[in-house]
């Protein structure tokens, strides 16, 4: 049996080999859709972006003027129809995020907040990722939203794009995610989030839709390993690849425009419970 590697946090060690225990062995080469950046030991936040940038021999840029979450809205191949329907303003934001703010509330569900809890103290704190906050906010916390792309050097082409937000009000980390667009095997295109975690990530797979009002719906909906949903994924002592399939803990988010505004509803459901509720407001800036 193939075991975590070891020089590491207990509690990371015991996560990952639970995903060996209960995943399937990959080979990076077979999943394109699937693969995204491995963080590494100890704190996540943007640390990792220099990481990766050395790693790779890619150019860093910050705070760029238009930068969007992907390049075009095209590139999700929607119906004509959909693509007829979806509201301007979303699309706008969803190519130019970087000319956005933030705010954020959170609705937890009593039963899984003991949970939530837990994760902070033992994974979200100490690593600088995924901090949602464990309790419920009436008013909206301002969050520090910034889109850094990791380029080429020659082509000057961005092979990464980084959404990386913080609290305004604290300095503490919500995500940091690497952003784009991924082709499942069934040749559904989709909407991929990837967030770098202890020598692998937690990534996220959404399937886009556009409503009856011109909202975009994605969903991590899925039944088996190749569906939309959420990943974890690892190496292990020897560099081999492992990933598990969290077929019951799903995410659907909603944008839509309303009254000049932006808003998004997040709603993270574990065995068909929900677990808690973020909700955006998105402005200009």
């Amino acid at each position: 049996m193939r075991l975590a590697y070891p020089v590491q946090k207990l509690q990371d060690w015991f996560t990952q080999q639970w995903v060996i225990l209960w995943g399937k062995r990959i080979e990076p080469d077979a999943v394109p859709w699937l693969m995204g950046p491995f963080g590494k030991l100890g704190a996540i936040g943007d640390d990792f972006v220099t990481q990766l940038a050395e790693a790779e021999d890619l150019i860093i840029e910050r705070n760029a003027a238009s930068h969007g979450l992907i390049p075009s809205i095209k590139d999700l191949k929607l119906s004509d129809a959909e693509f007829i329907r979806l509201s301007q303003n979303i699309i706008e934001f969803y190519e130019n995020t970087s000319r956005y703010k933030l705010t954020l509330s959170v609705q937890w569900n009593p039963l899984f907040k003991i949970f939530g809890n837990l994760v902070m103290s033992l994974f979200s704190n100490r690593i600088k990722q995924l901090n949602i906050p464990t309790n419920n906010t009436e008013k909206s916390n301002l969050l520090n939203s910034e889109i850094i792309t990791l380029k080429e050097p020659k082509s000057n082409d961005v092979k990464y794009t980084i959404w990386y937000r913080t609290f305004i009000s604290t300095g503490q980390v919500l995500y940091s995610g690497v952003y784009s667009t991924c082709t499942l095997p069934c040749g559904k295109i989709c909407i991929k989030a990837v967030f770098p975690l202890p020598k692998g990530n937690a990534t996220v797979i959404m399937l886009p839709s556009v409503g009856p009002k011109g909202e975009l719906r994605l969903d991590s909906s899925g039944a088996k390993f190749g569906d939309p949903g959420f990943y974890f994924l690892l190496s292990d002592s020897k560099g081999g690849f492992w990933s598990q399939y969290i077929r019951s803990f799903r995410d659907h988010l909603t944008i839509y425009w309303d009254e000049e505004t932006i808003f998004g509803e997040q709603t993270l459901t574990l065995w068909h419970q929900r677990v808690l509720r973020l909700n955006y407001e998105i402005h200009r800036k």
